[in-house]
């Protein structure tokens, strides 16, 4: 099958597909990793709501792709910013999503994304306010039977003064909560406003806090996902952990080589590329743990530049090139984002997206990957 597929100076040239898709294989129990994928959001095409408004959420849609990301046994990362959180899912846009996937998959591996987002950050708020609201986001969670992730907080950052005031706030937060909960380090190549999280610039004094904040709550800590885009930074915290307390890699340059780790441990995963990869993630994790590492290593290694081209520069909109590929690969009618995101990437972007996709095995049905594509250039006149 071939398309024609427009260059950065709109040239076209025949691109060939490679017609094969990834070897399906879901993750049995005897998993040799904790794997979690934050899964997007599809946004109702209908709506009347302005873009910038509310997110008006196709439920229906949304639900059905949570069904399939279980069925290949893989866990779920709900309402974190692969599914717009904060970039256009709002708090309740959220607890109603974290309420209507418990009640779809009571059984799942789900963890929620919990935090300070219903926050208004166009007020100045105290260290105190930002405490109760993460305890009221913990409290309506936990009210829901939700197991939780604890987001990094916009409002934590700008008030707090120091390390102390981060130690302060997570371990009442932690005491709060019912479960070993997940924490999340997310760089401000994610979110420019989470610059200094922990109370720092610099990456070892911040790692030491939060450090800290683990040791002195170890009973309620599962693990921490560390979203640095940086190997070296995610091992050198791994080997820092206390006994029992998981790192979950939130790499998206790096995940293949962390995950299968190294003599002195490894990576579990909680990661936005995880929702295009869900198949290879399935089917590279159970060689893994079957011993085949040779196997888990080929079929991860070569989507690496499909998600560092997803997660590239400016990174907070790689959200974008996940939709595209959910509806390229028919989870989706429609390429409509919450807060209109599906505008933030380039043609470029989209056609090279489409070539890597389709090169690591990740388009289920080219035919129709093909045919949306063809949907796509139109709209750019081509």
């Amino acid at each position: 099958m071939k398309i024609a597929l427009p260059d950065a100076e709109g040239r076209l040239a025949e691109y060939s597909l490679s017609g094969n898709a990834i070897a399906g294989a879901a993750l049995g129990p005897g998993r040799a990793r904790v794997v979690y994928s934050a899964a997007h959001v599809v946004a109702d095409p209908f709506t009347a709501n302005e873009p910038s408004g509310r997110a008006t959420v196709d439920w229906p849609k949304t639900l059905e792709f949570r069904r399939y990301l279980a069925g290949l046994g893989l866990g779920i990362a709900e309402a974190m910013d692969t599914a717009q959180r904060g970039m256009g899912l709002d708090w309740a846009g959220a607890l109603e999503l974290i309420r209507r996937t418990k009640a779809e998959l009571p059984d799942a591996l789900v963890a929620n994304g919990c935090g300070t987002d219903h926050l208004d950050l166009s007020r100045s708020h105290s260290i105190d306010d930002v405490r109760r609201a993460y305890l009221d986001q913990v409290e309506a969670v936990q009210k829901l039977g939700g197991r939780i992730i604890l987001m990094a907080s916009r409002a934590l950052v700008r008030a707090a003064r120091g390390p102390d005031d981060y130690i302060s706030v997570y371990s009442d937060v932690l005491d709060a909560c019912d479960h070993p909960v997940i924490l999340h380090w997310l760089g401000d190549m994610f979110d420019p406003q989470l610059a200094g999280y922990w109370g720092s610039q610099t990456f070892q004094p911040a790692m030491q806090t939060a450090l800290a904040v683990i040791g002195a709550n170890v009973r309620k800590v599962d693990g921490i996902k560390i979203s640095l885009l940086d190997k070296d930074k995610e091992i050198v915290m791994r080997r820092l952990l206390p006994a029992g307390v998981k790192m979950y890699t939130g790499d998206d340059f790096n995940y293949p080589e962390l995950i299968e780790g190294d003599e002195q441990g490894f990576s579990h995963a909680l990661l936005g590329i995880f929702d295009p990869l869900a198949p290879a993630a399935a089917f590279a994790v159970q060689r893994l743990g079957e011993g085949d590492v040779s196997a888990f290593r080929a079929t991860l290694d070569p989507t690496v530049p499909l998600a560092r081209l997803i997660f590239r520069a400016p990174t907070q909109h790689y959200k974008t090139g996940v939709v595209f590929l959910a509806w390229l690969n028919g989870f989706q009618d429609h390429f409509v984002m919450l807060n209109g995101a599906q505008a933030m990437r380039p043609l470029p972007y989209f056609t090279e997206v489409f070539r890597l996709a389709d090169q690591c095995g990740l388009l289920r049905d080219p035919e129709v990957a093909v045919t949306r594509m063809k949907r796509l250039l139109a709209v750019y006149g081509v």
